[in-house]
């Protein structure tokens, strides 16, 4: 079945093309363009065409053995709790794959999820650094996962040990335990493979850019291998402190080892440790102009708040051991155990819209935000799944048990000079204020069980259930003990008529509650609830080698919670929603020329405010009604991504693509007083940072034990800013022009 139509572009999709369509107009925007659609001649087929004897060809295997996914296509993934091909999940689901990673050359997996439709990222909210991004208008701070574990601890996430990333769109708590609507992200770590395979990679680029890493795999028995792999990267900046020349710095290494055992055995078993240290000074971006709106003028863009002496380091040890017993070719047992200790501690130097840098980092008396945090969480999870006919019917079963002890201790820190120019302002890292600290140990414990049952040839109905127990305790002065019970259901009706298209509508729920992630309150406020429904299809193309879905989604949430720790309020609205509807492409359109593209347009909307209990008083006070109507923030109309690469021969491959996000929003819904407005105006206009498009080039010459490739990031240097402070007061510019040249040996 061919698919649907396109219907003529909606406003918000007109609005993206003309973001584009300048920008395109220049000799190498053109030239992009031309090299991402011209291959397009060679799906032609000329008709009548001579047969031809052709000479004999001797064709060398040149197939990487640590694949696991076809290109930019994934072909498997687990984020369903069993196996599967994302083309019969009916949900909707992003997979990035190593392969598109490597190519971009991206080191952080906020760089990796640029490719993401939908996605935007928020700059730290106060105190709550690190990976921080928006799905569909939702947040995604409790939804990040490792290898289906939770691990929504606060660091900065690296993809030199990624096989892929997963991203399940949509509320997915029968799946997952507590989260939101927008989805889960879920890294999947590379494992052993039955192969010797190692590489070795280096990089240089401009602003002081080095990275080296390895992936080393060694086969030690007939069923029994060892991967380690390592990294290292130190990365300057285009924005400075023009007093001292401070710089934000990155200055990041890992080590990952692993070892499997039983390999396609009936008992099967993986150990594995991750380790991976952060030593950086952080950006916490520029100020805007309250007179516009819009990002500061009164200072050049390039402008750093941040001294040498801040810092942002982190520890993360994780450590997860893995059992599948096959009791069948049908049935299996797989259960996971996992420990994790991630110690964190920063001090940052916020953007001020008047006051310029200075060279120790005081404003006033503000020398900025500081913390230290301990959180560590032990994690048992045990899946089964089984395929077998009942009624004369198919049933595809999972069931499964969790437990996840979690502990944590975050403080700011004691300053151990002044908050003068005669004794400026002092911190270390982990050295801690006497007072302040907030403590949480929880315990929760699910059970879980989904049927998908095809009831009738070619259709099929998913129906699942999950019940969630959370008991928690605070050790502050204002925090109550919680408990908390949840159940969680999951329902999908799919009809797949031939093995390349897949419909489905589906309906999902999540909750979360007023726990580790979020303020404190004096009286514990109803969870988080969200509800989603989704209408989507699935195709393949081109005998496999080409994935094209799309989906239109309705996206409910109420008693929204802040992710500001610092916030006097925890609830930022009673209910809003977001209606979208999105398409992907993954895959080869010839064995020449592949694609990933995405492309979400998405209208949100606060439907009714914040209700928050004063911490004191115990009295209800309810966010301003003008907030009603609005757009939420950080959710742009429209978002849109494409990279491609075309093999032109001899070795040679070149790509690029294209990022562009509509304009964000930066304000706070929570509170009475008066919505944001331009001076001396009514209408609502809070701080927006400008939409914007980001090209980027790739050029490389690639053999089968070793390759060269150029990635130039943002070609036209442009200036845009793809992080916004969600409470408003600041953004934070992205990367300029940037060179990266990168080397790789295989043997």
């Amino acid at each position: 079945m061919s698919p649907p139509r396109p219907h003529p572009p909606s406003g918000a999709l007109r609005q993206l093309l003309a973001r584009i369509q300048p920008a395109a107009t220049t000799p190498v925007a053109a030239s992009l363009a031309f090299m991402m659609l011209a291959p397009a001649a060679a799906l032609a087929q000329t008709p009548g065409a001579a047969e031809t004897t052709l000479a004999t060809v001797q064709v060398e295997d040149t197939a990487d053995p640590m694949a696991v996914n076809n290109g930019y296509q994934a072909t498997e993934t687990r984020v369903g709790k069993i196996k599967q091909n994302p083309h019969d999940v009916p949900q909707a689901i992003t997979t990035l794959t190593n392969q598109l990673m490597e190519e971009q050359q991206v080191g952080s997996l906020r760089e990796a999820l640029r490719n993401v439709s939908g996605l935007t990222f928020n700059a730290a909210e106060g105190g709550r650094a690190g990976d921080n991004m928006m799905l569909r208008g939702f947040y995604t701070f409790g939804d990040l996962y490792l290898d289906g574990l939770r691990d929504t601890a606060q660091y900065n996430r690296e993809t030199f040990n990624l096989e892929q990333v997963d991203v399940l769109r949509g509320s997915a708590s029968m799946l997952f335990g507590r989260g939101q609507a927008g989805g889960v992200i879920n890294l999947v770590s590379k494992t052993p493979k039955r192969a010797d395979a190692y590489k070795l990679t280096g990089s240089v680029g401009t602003d002081g850019y080095t990275e080296a890493t390895a992936d080393l795999n060694k086969r030690i028995g007939q069923d029994a291998a060892v991967r380690v792999n390592l990294m290292k990267r130190d990365e300057d900046s285009w924005r400075e402190n023009p007093v001292t020349g401070a710089q934000p710095e990155v200055d990041r290494s890992g080590v990952a080892v692993s070892l499997a055992l039983g390999m396609q055995t009936d008992d099967a078993f993986i150990l594995s440790h991750q380790f991976t240290r952060n030593r950086d000074i952080p950006d916490y971006g520029f100020s805007f102009d309250n007179a516009t709106r819009r990002p500061n003028t009164h200072f050049s863009p390039n402008t750093f708040w941040g001294i040498d002496a801040n810092f942002d380091d982190s520890d993360v040890n994780i450590s997860t051991a893995t059992w599948t017993h096959r009791f069948s070719p049908t049935s299996e047992l797989r259960t996971v155990v996992r420990y994790g200790d991630y110690e964190r501690s920063y001090w940052a130097r916020t953007p001020n819209a008047t006051t310029p840098p200075n060279a120790i980092g005081l404003i006033g008396t503000n020398a900025g935000p500081t913390r230290s945090m301990d959180y560590e969480t032990v994690t048992v999870q045990s899946d089964y799944n089984t395929r077998f006919r009942a009624f004369d019917m198919k049933h595809e079963l999972v069931t499964g048990v969790e437990y996840l002890h979690e502990d944590s201790h975050r403080i700011g820190l004691r300053n151990l000079g002044g908050t003068t120019v005669g004794n400026p302002p002092l911190f270390q890292p982990y050295v801690e204020n006497t007072t302040g600290a907030v403590n949480f140990t929880g315990d929760s414990y699910a059970i879980y069980v989904q049927d998908t049952v095809e009831f009738m040839p070619f259709w099929k109905a998913t129906l699942g259930a999950r019940r969630d127990e959370l008991y928690a305790d605070y050790y502050s002065l204002t925090s109550p003990s919680l408990e908390y019970g949840e159940w969680s259901y999951r329902a999908a009706l799919s009809w797949q008529p031939n093995d390349s298209a897949h419909y489905y509508l589906g309906y999902s729920d999540s909750f979360s509650p007023t726990a580790d992630l979020y303020q404190l309150t004096v009286t514990p406020q109803p969870p988080e609830t969200s509800q989603v429904v989704e209408l989507g299809a699935k195709w393949m193309f081109f005998d496999g080698d080409l994935a094209f879905r799309t989906a239109l989604y309705r996206a409910t949430k109420h008693w929204e919670r802040n992710t500001d720790l610092e916030s006097t309020a925890s609830i930022l609205t009673r209910k809003r929603r977001t209606d979208g509807l999105e398409f992907e492409l993954a895959g080869r359109i010839t064995s020449n020329w592949e694609v990933f593209a995405g492309l979400a347009l998405m209208d949100a909307e606060i439907l009714d405010t914040a209700e928050n209990i004063n911490a004191t008083t115990g009295v209800i006070t309810k966010g301003n009604l003008g907030y009603i109507g609005q757009r939420p923030r950080n959710t742009p109309e429209y978002t849109f991504n494409l990279w491609s690469t075309y093999k032109l021969g001899g070795g040679w491959k070149i790509g690029g693509g294209v990022e562009v996000k509509g304009d964000r929003y930066g304000y706070n819904p929570s509170g009475a007083g008066a919505i944001p407005t331009l001076p001396g105006g009514t209408a609502f206009h809070p701080n927006t940072a400008p939409s914007y498009d980001r090209w980027d080039a790739m050029v490389a010459y690639e053999r089968k034990d070793w390759g060269v490739r150029l990635n130039v990031k943002n070609v036209f240097d442009e200036v845009y800013y793809d992080a916004i402070y969600d409470n408003g007061p600041f953004t934070v510019p992205g990367t300029n022009r940037a060179f990266i040249l990168t080397g790789e040996l295989k043997f």
